[in-house]
């Protein structure tokens, strides 16, 4: 009965011929190997290292080991390729974890090819071989470089893959360091940021997330740090002021709401997270607009109003009684007025500009508020206090739901 040999071994001329071809070549493998690696360091710069040092001697030992493997192989119908592609997946890993290219090791092995089709010819000359066995050599010298190829850039892939991984847990560890409250120290986040392969910037902005439901999460460049599964999403954007912004803004156009915090130091994101995330609480109760992107500093006197909204509402029964008395369309005329008059301090015509009414319209309404309230309209000492009032006013003005206690906290 005749044998059934493997389809990669028919795929392998070196499993055909006579195994004693073999046999005057083992006493030149060393040789072979010793010029291989000497062309392989005089033309692959990246390989270029003292003979005698840690590297150099695995080199040769990979060299040496690849060269028997084949010689080996001559006259094996069942030739055994995890040893030799074992070692060139080592080698693929390798490259990868050093952070280089497989540039470097592809050249090395066309080098050694080239090495071995000159020995070969030499050989054919020496030993008389026929033309058949030579070609079936040389092609099998292609086959075997080509699978050796192959395995370092299957290795060269797991390790990056392993790597990116690897990355990706720092990184997730980073994200959550920086948004703890207390903060890290200085020191811990730039640890971490080494280890996740994040630059520490100058500053960064946290940026409150809603995504859409039923979205894809979007792909989101490594220089962004996000949380798309906390209960309330968020990402940290460094440098927010700067080149960071285009990436932030391409990073959120497809969510349903979002609110940027303060730009802050690295240190003090949980400051930034908190704002934003008070920001987009606000969005969403329709208290502040949500069409594109809001800026928390933007809205600062808002954002601070929603703070103690309980003693504001206190204090609109006492400071501006007058005013609440009034029937709500014609108080929250007066409000915005008011409150657009200061902002343009104290004239008459910009603030008109802003209303879009005649400034004999803001005059007016001016003049009927200091009937109403008062000299406290025009105590410097209230002003500030006044102006909170009346943003907190017009929120409520605007329909906004009050929460009770049990939801504000």
């Amino acid at each position: 009965m005749s044998r059934t040999i493997p389809s990669a071994a028919r795929d392998f001329p070196l499993s055909g011929l006579p195994p004693e071809v073999a046999g005057p070549m083992r006493p030149h493998l060393e040789a072979a190997a010793v010029e291989m690696v000497k062309e392989i360091q005089g033309l692959v710069p990246e390989y270029a290292r003292p003979p005698e040092s840690r590297y150099g001697r695995r080199m040769r030992w990979a060299v040496q080991e690849t060269v028997r493997q084949f010689v080996d192989a001559i006259g094996r119908p069942d030739m055994e390729w995890e040893g030799v592609t074992g070692i060139f997946e080592g080698i693929g890993a390798y490259e990868a974890r050093e952070g280089r290219s497989l540039d470097g090791l592809q050249a090395a092995v066309r080098v050694s090819g080239q090495v071995a089709c000159r020995r070969f010819i030499k050989d054919a000359r020496r030993l008389g071989w026929s033309l058949d066995t030579l070609g079936s050599i040389t092609e099998s010298l292609f086959v075997f470089l080509e699978r050796v190829a192959s395995a370092a850039a299957q290795g060269y892939a797991r390790a990056q893959g392993e790597l990116a991984g690897e990355r990706e847990r720092f990184r997730w560890r980073l994200r959550d360091l920086l948004v703890m409250d207390p903060p890290a120290s200085t020191e811990a986040i730039a640890e971490l940021a080494r280890s996740a392969g994040w630059q520490v910037p100058r500053t960064l902005a946290a940026v409150a997330l809603r995504p859409d439901p039923g979205g894809a999460v979007p792909v989101l460049p490594p220089v962004l740090l996000v949380d798309w599964h906390a209960p309330d999403p968020y990402l940290i954007c460094p440098d927010p002021g700067g080149p960071g912004r285009d990436r932030l803004l391409a990073a959120i156009r497809g969510t349903r709401a979002a609110a940027i915090g303060p730009a802050v130091p690295p240190s003090r994101a949980a400051l930034s997270l908190r704002w934003a995330r008070r920001g987009l609480a606000l969005v969403e109760r329709g208290v502040l607009p949500g069409k594109e992107p809001l800026r928390c500093l933007d809205h600062l006197p808002s954002l601070v109003a929603a703070q103690s909204e309980e003693l504001l509402d206190v204090a609109l029964g006492t400071r501006l009684a007058a005013l609440m008395e009034l029937p709500p369309h014609r108080r929250d005329a007066l409000a915005r007025t008011l409150l657009t008059y200061m902002e343009c301090r104290d004239n008459a015509v910009a603030a008109a500009e802003r209303l879009l009414v005649h400034e004999q319209t803001v005059r007016y309404r001016i003049r009927r508020l200091e009937e109403i309230l008062g000299g406290g309209m025009s105590d410097p000492d209230r002003r500030i206090e006044l102006l909170l009032l009346l943003h907190h006013l017009i929120r409520l003005d605007q329909g906004e739901r009050r929460l009770s206690p049990a939801d504000r906290h």
